[in-house]
């Protein structure tokens, strides 16, 4: 397997200069399909036929967005491409690919994809990825939509200036067996075929906009407007406790909203529009 110049080699404690760790920065694109175990106990021998039919025309599109297949088991898919730009014109290219071929079945034989994209850095043995960078990805593929595509911020920070494309921004979500919440985008796809189930798909997806929760909105804040809007509110309960015949908190409170609109007025400057949403 070629190795990147840029990749890192750091000797593991422990043991002899021969055992060594092999680390890297890339792209991971994550896919399994929905309702494989359901599909195989209706016709095994049918869903194989599909699963391989539609492995192959994953493997074309990695291939001709100069990405390799890293892995195959089951149903999932994990690949990594050297450019963050062509794994999520691969991931959009799969989705359209995968959803027209559907849309020539019977809705009991349609097979849809979910697919997560990270940015990461990697542990490289042999053919093999590991390490935090491929768990995300994976967790994101767990949160799509069937037909879908999330991306983590650092995808989208790299990418949402360079496609044509609209991203929505989800907030940060929990995901199972990373310690902190990934913010996340999900990649709106034009023109592309519609799974039948878009109710139960609405119901479990990742809300955006309002829908986020309250605690998902404050995450996202930077920490010094946290740090402000927790100062007013500490000032506002000790004008209530100490008597409100002289209300004074509302001075400092008011410099204090006039750094967080600054604070926020900088950053969304610094980086403006969280996709073409």
């Amino acid at each position: 397997m070629h190795i990147d110049q840029g990749a890192q080699v750091a000797s593991v404690p422990g043991s002899d200069m021969t055992t060594k760790v092999k680390r890297r920065l890339t792209t991971i694109l994550c896919a399994d399909a929905k309702s494989y175990a359901r599909l195989m106990e209706a016709d095994e021998t049918g869903t194989i036929l599909t699963l391989r039919q539609y492995r192959a025309a994953m493997d074309g599109l990695v291939e001709r967005h100069d990405g390799r297949t890293v892995n195959t088991w089951g149903d999932a898919v994990i690949a990594e491409f050297p450019s963050v730009v062509e794994a999520v014109r691969c991931g959009i290219e799969i989705q359209r690919e995968l959803g027209q071929r559907n849309g020539g079945r019977p809705e009991s034989e349609q097979m849809w994809f979910r697919i997560g994209i990270n940015l990461g850095d990697v542990m490289v043995e042999g053919d093999d990825l590991y390490g935090e960078g491929v768990n995300t990805a994976a967790r994101l593929q767990e949160l799509a939509e069937p037909g879908g595509i999330l991306i983590s911020s650092t995808v989208h920070d790299l990418v949402r200036n360079k496609l044509s494309v609209t991203f929505d921004f989800l907030g940060q979500q929990a995901v199972k067996n990373v310690s902190e919440p990934v913010t996340c985008y999900r990649v709106l796809i034009e023109g592309q075929a519609t799974p039948p189930f878009a109710a139960e798909r609405a119901a479990t997806a990742p809300r955006n906009g309002t829908a986020r929760s309250f605690g998902a909105f404050l995450g996202a804040l930077p920490r010094s407007v946290k740090v402000i809007a927790a100062l007013v509110v500490f000032l506002f309960l000790i004008n209530v406790f100490s008597g409100l015949d002289e209300i004074w908190f509302h001075w400092p409170a008011t410099v204090g909203l006039l750094l967080v609109l600054l604070r926020l007025s900088f950053r969304r400057r610094g980086g403006d529009g969280r996709g073409k949403s």
